[in-house]
């Protein structure tokens, strides 16, 4: 079953979230983690959106999220992200298809 983090990010200091972005993708590719998503003006269908930017990862079950969550290699940049952004995220898993 696949796995979706998502992120809704308010970014306050751009040169400290490039720290961040500039090794994200490598890691997030390393434990099966793959964009989905990445978009700075989503369409607002309902309510308020009072964020910078919008990001979906998809990965190939909740060992592979957790195992990059929780990695040592993740821990050194997320630090960037946090610093110099406000992030609410969630994790959603995937409805399995019936037919």
């Amino acid at each position: 079953m696949k796995y979706y983090f998502i992120a809704n990010i308010k970014i306050h200091d751009s040169d400290g979230y490039m720290k961040y972005i500039e090794k994200a993708g490598s890691i997030f590719s390393k434990y099966n983690g793959r964009y989905l998503a990445v978009d700075n003006q989503p369409e607002i269908l309902e309510g308020n959106w009072n964020y910078s930017r919008s990001v979906i990862i998809e990965f190939n079950s909740k060992e592979d999220f957790e195992k990059w969550y929780r990695s040592e290699e993740y821990r050194e940049i997320l630090k960037f992200r946090l610093n110099s952004a406000d992030c609410d995220t969630i994790l959603v898993k995937e409805v399995p298809v019936r037919l």
